[in-house]
Parts: C-alpha cells; sequence; structure tokens
C-alpha cells in the first residue's frame, strides 16, 4: 500500500456535501483506505480572486492503485460531483488534487507528483499540517512549508465540519 495525501476544494453549491460523497466513494473503492481526514476550512480564492471563499480539505489515503489510477479515480469522483472544468482556478464544486504519493517522483503530462504548487498554497497546507506535519513535500515538511506562508483568511468552518460528522466521517 502506498500513502498518499489528497486536497479536495470547492466553492459552489454545496461543498461540505460534495465533500461527503468524495470521502465516500473513496472509501468504498476496494483498493483505497481513508486513514485521516482533516478539518474543513474557509480560505480566500487563489488565482482567480473574483470569486466565492473555498472550502477546502485533506485527505490521507493508502492505496494499492497506481498513481494514475488513482488520477483516475479522482477526476472520475469529481465529474459525479458535478465537476465542470472551464475556468482554470475558477468556481467548481469540487477539485481533488494528488499531493504527494508516498515518496514517488512524478512528471508526466498530466499528473505531476509533488504537486507542483502545493508549497505555495496555504489552503493546501493548513489541512495537511493538521493530519501530519512531518509530511514531506519535495525537501520541506507540511508544517514547516506553512510557517513560510501567509495563512490570512484560512480557518476552520465547523458548520461544514458537522455535515462531514454527520456523514461519517
Amino acid at each position: 500500500m502506498t500513502r498518499a495525501a489528497l486536497a479536495l476544494g470547492g466553492n459552489v453549491g454545496d461543498v461540505a456535501g460534495a465533500f461527503a460523497l468524495a470521502l465516500a466513494a473513496f472509501a468504498q473503492h476496494p483498493g483505497v483506505r481513508i486513514r485521516a481526514r482533516s478539518s474543513v476550512y474557509r480560505t480566500p480564492p487563489w488565482g482567480v480572486t473574483d470569486q466565492p471563499d473555498f472550502l477546502n480539505m485533506a485527505a490521507m489515503v493508502d492505496t494499492d492503485l497506481p498513481a494514475r489510477d488513482l488520477l483516475a479515480l479522482c477526476l472520475a469522483i469529481e465529474r459525479d460531483g458535478g465537476r465542470v472544468r472551464d475556468t482554470r482556478w475558477g468556481p467548481r464544486r469540487i477539485d481533488i488534487d494528488i499531493i504527494t504519493y508516498g515518496d514517488e517522483t512524478i512528471a508526466e503530462p498530466d499528473l505531476t507528483v509533488p504537486h507542483p504548487r502545493a508549497a505555495e498554497r496555504a489552503f493546501v497546507l493548513a489541512p495537511l499540517a493538521e493530519i501530519d506535519p512531518t509530511l514531506r513535500i519535495g525537501s520541506q515538511s507540511a508544517g514547516e512549508l506553512l510557517k513560510r506562508l501567509d495563512a490570512t483568511g484560512v480557518t476552520r468552518d465547523a458548520a461544514a465540519d458537522a455535515v462531514l460528522r454527520e456523514a461519517g466521517f
């Protein structure tokens, strides 16, 4: 089994409900076991800033799926959750990124691990550092990387967390 760190985000519709459905889909897949999930965080938009705040969270999974198959599963869960890809960094109901896949480095046209911009994003690092501050992203830990960033506006969202707890996560 390989330990993989996933980042989930969204800002359109019932995002907490979409997170719950995504976690359920991962939990039901025979090749994936959820090890931990972070709190849900409300974060300001990044990239395209003229849009609603995002909800973000992280999940740590053990998987026997090859990285490319895990990516395919993430994309299928996004599609099933109503994801439409029309604007880069734009509004979306759900987005699921593979941040790390064991200690592997992967550089393919549509799959780069560790995620190439994870170290720059407090909305990724805060949830990851909550569940595993020692997680290596490149040469540094999630906790070390987070300390270097401005995390202004990155706050826990108790209502969204309650939705996940009610769903059993």
